[in-house]
């Protein structure tokens, strides 16, 4: 069975990345989307409710699994049996970043091998920072993500990581 991680904070899941893990499905058998956890990054939503809003999401498809993990990627992929890791592209700008994270994986396994999807043109511009920031300043993303998330949005207090933007926050 070729099995990909598909790693990421998810800090919401949106529907750019449901469309990643989906077009992965026409790659791979099974995709394990990993939940990390960073220390680098506070996330507005705790691990545990990144990983119930990713289960829930694609609770009605049977090859895709969601877990959590903490510490180096390329162990998470080991430990999942993963031929290769999936990630979604939206810009050229995404490339570099991405490149050099591929090439450090080689580095520590060249079995496991790194997937390019591009994103969907409808999806070049979403990322969940940029969704974080909208919803906290009062405006609408129900278009663009799968609602589980949408649900957690519009009941969780989203604060604003940008610097004052002078737009007021309407409220929901």
């Amino acid at each position: 069975m070729t099995v990909a991680v598909y790693p990421g904070t998810f800090d919401p899941i949106t529907l750019g990345h449901v469309d990643v893990a989906q077009r992965g499905l026409r790659l791979f058998e099974h995709i394990v989307i990993g939940i990390a956890t960073n220390p680098n990054k506070q996330p507005a939503f705790d691990h545990a409710t990144r990983l119930s809003m990713a289960q829930e999401t694609f609770a009605d498809e049977p090859r895709v699994e969601v877990a959590g993990f903490g510490g180096l990627l390329i162990d998470f992929a080991r430990q999942h049996h993963a031929g290769a890791i999936l990630r979604g592209l939206r810009a050229a700008s995404d490339f570099e970043y991405e490149f050099q994270m591929a090439t450090m994986n080689r580095r520590l396994d060249a079995t496991i091998e790194t997937a390019f999807v591009m994103a969907r043109e409808d999806y070049t511009f979403v990322s969940s920072h940029f969704i974080r920031e909208i919803s906290a300043m009062g405006g609408d993303v129900s278009s663009l993500l799968p609602e589980p998330a949408l649900r957690r949005m519009k009941n969780t207090e989203i604060t604003s990581d940008f610097p004052d933007s002078g737009v007021e926050k309407s409220p929901h």
